[in-house]
């Protein structure tokens, strides 16, 4: 039976990161745990591998995404600044479309996620702000500095809310 190793590609700048990672020590303090893993670190280098070229897509789609947000134009600009570099050019002309595709589709579904966050978040935020109108103690103006996430009319919408329930 081959020895099992494991292996994490980070996309980022190496900086001071370690070439090896343990899930022990990056998890729980180096606690002894019953289930110990340990994994290679592959980083940027100067090799022309398919996994260096992932990396470097992965920068170029990093540097994409904060100059034109989470969108279609990060994503073909991705491409083409790939292509004319000469990473996984290939692969992007055989299969521009369907990278498109995916990419999208992992947008969506990060879009989704932070939408359903950010509900989440509003809701426990007028939960918050309602017990506070409730009691009755604090002005407008101190309830949304430890609920910044609430307008004041949405503050004067639950205060009369809260007077049509009392």
């Amino acid at each position: 039976m081959p020895k099992p190793e494991l292996y994490v590609i980070f996309t980022g700048n190496k900086g001071r990161k370690p070439d090896k990672i343990s899930l022990s020590q990056e998890f729980f303090g180096g606690a002894d745990i019953d289930i110990e893993v340990k994994a290679k670190v592959i980083y940027e280098s100067d090799t022309d591998d398919i996994i260096n070229q992932y990396i470097i897509f992965c920068k170029v789609f990093n540097e994409q995404t904060k100059q034109h947000g989470m969108t279609q134009k990060a994503v073909t600009e991705t491409i083409r600044i790939c292509k004319d570099k000469n990473v996984l050019r290939e692969y992007l002309l055989e299969r521009e479309k369907e990278v498109v595709t995916i990419m999208m589709s992992l947008f969506d579904e990060e879009q989704i996620m932070k939408s359903f966050i950010r509900s989440e978040r509003h809701d426990a935020d007028r939960e918050t702000a309602e017990r506070m109108i409730k009691d009755g103690e604090l002005s407008f103006e101190k309830i949304a500095k430890y609920v910044p996430t609430l307008s004041m009319e949405e503050l004067k919408e639950i205060e009369a809310e809260v007077m049509q329930l009392a």
